[in-house]
């Protein structure tokens, strides 16, 4: 039960990048984070890498898109801290906790 509850936030995390990917209307990046869900379900380390580093990726594409909305949000005069609150707590590091590690048999 704990472990499934671990694998919610990488769940959510890609099924987010897999939505703003979509909005954006890159259908490719969409669909890829979308399929990378399923390998929350394959216990082995290179499906965890493989995941890390598309979460990686997903932080960096936030953080690229947090940087260019504030800058329009400041240009107009509009407030930009929910903002940035808001897409900062996006970028998260993920398979760092023992049981999750242990799932993905990670060293």
């Amino acid at each position: 039960m704990m472990l499934a509850a671990r694998l919610v936030l990488p769940l959510l995390a890609l099924l987010l990048l897999a939505a703003h990917f979509y909005r954006a209307d890159w259908l490719l990046p969409a669909a890829a984070s979308a399929a990378l869900t399923l390998l929350l379900a394959v216990p082995r380390p290179w499906a965890a890498r493989t995941l890390q580093v598309a979460l990686v990726l997903g932080a960096i594409e936030w953080l690229r898109t947090l940087a260019a909305f504030a800058a329009m949000r400041m240009a107009v005069g509009q407030p930009v801290l929910r903002l940035v609150v808001i897409l900062g707590a996006v970028a998260a590091w993920v398979f760092q906790h023992r049981a999750l590690r242990s799932r993905f048999r990670l060293a």
